[in-house]
């Protein structure tokens, strides 16, 4: 299957010492007829991944916590009026 990520969202998120990162909300896109040479169609799978700026994988809890299974970050979503 043909996929590619479309990115949805940025945010400022937060560590536990009020660090600031910057994470990237991206949903999985799935070609929608991968036989056809034609136009090509991307539609939504409905699958949503959240990365740091740096490529690292968030995974996001069911509080809207994310974590980071490599650097042990757990992190939540800055006040909107925050600064990066």
């Amino acid at each position: 299957m043909d996929i590619k990520l479309h990115r949805l969202e940025s945010f400022s998120a937060q560590d536990t010492q009020g660090r600031a990162y910057q994470v990237y909300g991206y949903e999985l896109m799935a070609r929608a007829y991968p036989w056809l040479d034609a136009a090509v169609q991307w539609e939504p799978t409905g699958v949503v991944e959240y990365k740091l700026a740096t490529g690292e994988h968030l995974d996001l809890g069911r509080d809207g916590t994310l974590h980071g299974a490599q650097s042990g970050l757990h992190l939540h979503r800055a006040p909107s009026g925050a600064a990066h």
